[in-house]
């Protein structure tokens, strides 16, 4: 075989690696793609780690329509260092809140948002919510009954 055809084979191996380590990698990072939804969830947790509580209202009940987010969204204020933001939250995935949501329109709530950037915020999270009613004993340990170490007293006839 001369030198050449040894230098091809090898060109043309090096580059069948490569080609099959850029397939590797691009079906890698389809992979770890987030859906919509787990990127609003990962926001909504983000949200609640580092946001500060202030107060608001929740303005009205948007009902979803064709080609938009399924289920209810509420449209909420809150003011912060003197300016009043509007947002909206869909709500669908907590399932008291959403159930709930009809019955909100014009009550006050408490809202996180993010200090650093206060356009975003939350009403409610899989482990806070600001509705005072709604407010859920999620992530809470269940009540620990006091046991009496001693058992009770059989009643003797």
């Amino acid at each position: 075989m001369t030198p050449w055809k040894e230098v091809g084979i090898g060109v043309a191996g090096a580059a069948a690696i490569a080609l099959a380590a850029m397939g590797v990698l691009k079906a890698l990072r389809s992979w770890r793609r987030k859906s919509p939804d787990e990127i609003e969830r990962l926001r909504r947790n983000a949200v609640n780690a580092c946001g500060r509580i202030g107060f608001g209202r929740i303005l009205e009940l948007a009902e979803p329509f064709p080609g938009g987010p399924i289920g209810p969204i509420l449209l909420y204020e809150y003011e912060v260092a003197g300016v009043t933001y509007e947002a909206a939250q869909n709500v669908s995935a907590m399932a008291e809140v959403a159930a709930a949501a009809p019955y909100l329109p014009g009550q006050t709530t408490s809202v996180k948002y993010d200090p650093k950037q206060p356009t975003n915020s939350i009403l409610a999270c899989e482990i806070w919510c600001g509705i005072p009613d709604l407010e859920p004993q999620r992530k809470a340990a269940p009540a620990q009954k006091e046991q009496d170490p001693k058992p009770p007293a059989e009643k003797s006839s």
